[in-house]
C-alpha cells in the first residue's frame, strides 16, 4: 500500500521525536492531526497554522482563551479551511521561519517534517508547562508557543480574525517570548 504523506512528515523521519515526551494524550492528538493536515495539504512541514487549526477544532482550553470559542472560532476555522484555496497558497513550498530558529532544516536539534516556527512552539509549551509546575504539556502550553512568534503563520490568522495576538501573549505569560 502506498502513503500520501510525504516521506519528511513520516514516522520513520522522526516525527515521534517531535512530541515531548511529557506531552498529555490530548496534546500528542493535536499534533498526530496537524500532521495529517500538512500531509493532505501537500506540506512538506508541519507549520503553526497546522498546529493552530488543529487545537481550534479540539482544544477547550484555547477555546476559552478566545473569549469562550464564540463567532471568533468560527471566523478562525473559516481562514484556516481557506488555507489552500486563498491566502495560505503564498505558503506552499515555503519554509515557515519566522526567526524563532534558524531555517536550515538539517541543523542540530531541527526535527524532521517540523517548521522551525512550530518546533520553536513546540519548545516553548514544554517549557512552559514545566516553568508552571505541571507534569504534562497541555493544548493551552502550545497555543501559547504559537503566539509568543508574533510572525508566525498561526500569530498572522489569529490577527487576521481580529485577536489581539501581543495581549493574548500577556495574558499567557509568553509576550517576551519565553
Amino acid at each position: 500500500m502506498h502513503s500520501s504523506t510525504p516521506p519528511s512528515l513520516s514516522a520513520e523521519a522522526g516525527f515521534d521525536a517531535a512530541v515531548d515526551p511529557q506531552a498529555s494524550a490530548a496534546l500528542a492528538d493535536v499534533i498526530a492531526t496537524a500532521r495529517r493536515r500538512a500531509a493532505r495539504d501537500g506540506d512538506q512541514q508541519i507549520d503553526t497554522a497546522h498546529l493552530l487549526h488543529s487545537l481550534l477544532e479540539s482544544d477547550s482550553g484555547t477555546w476559552e482563551l478566545l473569549d469562550g470559542g464564540g463567532p471568533q472560532i468560527g471566523k478562525l476555522l473559516g481562514y484556516l479551511v481557506q488555507r489552500s484555496i486563498g491566502y495560505g497558497l503564498r505558503w506552499q513550498s515555503t519554509v515557515e521561519d519566522s526567526g524563532a530558529v534558524p531555517a536550515v532544516s538539517d541543523q542540530p536539534g531541527a526535527v524532521p517534517g517540523w517548521s522551525p516556527s512550530a518546533q520553536a512552539a513546540l519548545e516553548l509549551a514544554a517549557r512552559r508547562a514545566g516553568r508552571l509546575g505541571r507534569a504534562r504539556t497541555e493544548g493551552v502550553d502550545l497555543f501559547a508557543g504559537v503566539v509568543a512568534d508574533p510572525e508566525c503563520r498561526g500569530a498572522e490568522v489569529l490577527r487576521r480574525a481580529g485577536v489581539d495576538v501581543e495581549e493574548l501573549a500577556a495574558r499567557l505569560g509568553v509576550a517576551d517570548g519565553a
